[in-house]
């Protein structure tokens, strides 16, 4: 099993709580269907829960790509993620301008490790909201 596989069993394993690097952190399953493959993947990311929507970040550690789950979800919106015990179903959107802008400060004032992705990469880090279907 790979890294994400390992996060993956004990996040079921536990309802939605893993240690190591993300202990304590708020942590969500992204289900999305592959572009080009139409393969189903599931990957852990880090969210932060709103009003109405949850936000995760298109962060990619500071790469100067968009990480591939981004770009799934773009072409698939529709798909659903799981919370603690829970599978939701949710739409996806891009957050843009001012209120990306204040939804990305919030994060990197909660984890200032979204500061330092910022400062590895030329791109704008996007923000996507995950709205209840």
């Amino acid at each position: 099993m790979g890294f994400n596989d390992d996060i993956i069993a004990e996040f079921r394993t536990n309802d939605g709580k893993v240690g190591g690097n993300f202990e304590g952190a708020p942590l969500l399953l992204l289900h999305h269907k592959g572009v080009k493959s139409g393969k189903d993947y599931v990957t852990p990311l880090v969210y932060q829960a709103g009003e109405g929507a949850n936000y995760i970040f298109a962060s990619y550690a500071g790469h100067e790509e968009d990480p591939q789950w981004f770009r799934n979800l773009k072409a698939n919106p529709d798909t659903t993620i799981e919370i603690g015990g829970d599978t939701v179903a949710v739409t996806a959107s891009e957050v843009t301008g001012p209120d990306r802008d204040r939804i990305y400060e919030q994060q990197r004032s909660v984890m200032p490790g979204f500061a330092d992705y910022e400062k590895r990469t030329t791109r704008v880090i996007p923000v996507v909201a995950l709205t209840p279907a």
